[in-house]
């Protein structure tokens, strides 16, 4: 059997890792590994593949960053041939990036089988780019792997047959166990033992200057009591680093990144 991957951003990498290592297992298994290059950043793609001990992708895209309608469609072109050329038997797609979105649509019209991997999931919030990934992916696979009973119910709630519904656990946790060995001999830098980590990307958190205000004035009250780590990677609002009112308190400026990746899912 000839299995697929597809992953685009960081999310996809964690989730792809102990899939992979898995079906490595299994000889009668062959795997293709398909980077779409929605996140191209060093910081945001190169080192998950170090640290997670994924292959090099047999194929890399490099959409890099666009609208949602733009990068969406520029994946689905460039994939499109992959498909074509390497004629899997199945396509795993993960989470629910653009990516993931994509590559399910060129699959439902190939008629290639797909299986998505964290299928079920809902914020029950379509102003949210990922919940319309989430629905049409989950809605186009063959295969529906849910990481717990709420995906299950949402899935069933929406008529997708019982049969194609496999709850196989959060496969998250596996990279965190895998990687918390490492994590615990990582230099602290300074960050005290007992902190809270924070990192917000949401679009409805951090592209409105306000909602982004209130969100780090209550933060700001926790940090009274807790050290708070932010670790910033994107946001179309802006707030001035030196401000006294919003920034003391925190360890977490020097820690911003300004990343090129797409600017949402």
């Amino acid at each position: 059997m000839h299995i697929l991957h597809v992953v685009g951003a960081r999310p996809n990498f964690m989730k792809a890792a102990p899939v992979m290592r898995a079906l490595k297992k299994l000889p009668e298994v062959r795997q293709t590994l398909v980077h779409t290059g929605q996140h191209y950043d060093k910081n945001l793609s190169e080192v998950f593949f170090s640290q997670l001990e994924i292959p090099e992708p047999d194929a890399n895209l490099g959409v890099g960053s666009g609208s949602q309608a733009r990068q969406t469609a520029e994946i689905m072109s460039r994939f499109e041939t992959i498909v074509v050329n390497y004629r899997p038997d199945v396509v795993l797609v993960y989470g629910d990036v653009n990516s993931t979105l994509a590559a399910a649509l060129v699959c439902s019209k190939l008629i290639v089988r797909v299986g998505h991997v964290e299928a079920g999931l809902r914020s029950f919030d379509r102003t949210m780019p990922e919940e319309i990934n989430r629905i049409v992916t989950d809605h186009l696979s063959d295969l529906l792997f849910t990481p717990s009973e709420d995906g299950d119910i949402n899935l069933k709630r929406e008529g997708i047959p019982e049969d194609k519904i496999y709850r196989v656990g959060n496969v998250m946790i596996d990279s965190l166990i895998r990687l918390l060995p490492s994590a615990t001999l990582c230099r602290k830098n300074g960050v005290p033992d007992r902190y809270a980590l924070v990192t917000l990307h949401r679009p409805s958190n951090v592209d409105d200057r306000a909602t982004l205000k209130g969100i780090l004035e209550s933060l700001l009250e926790v940090s009274r009591t807790l050290e708070v780590v932010f670790r910033c990677t994107r946001g179309r609002a802006t707030l001035p680093t030196k401000s006294t009112s919003i920034s003391k308190g925190f360890t977490c400026w020097s820690l911003c990144l300004t990343s090129n990746s797409s600017p949402s899912s």
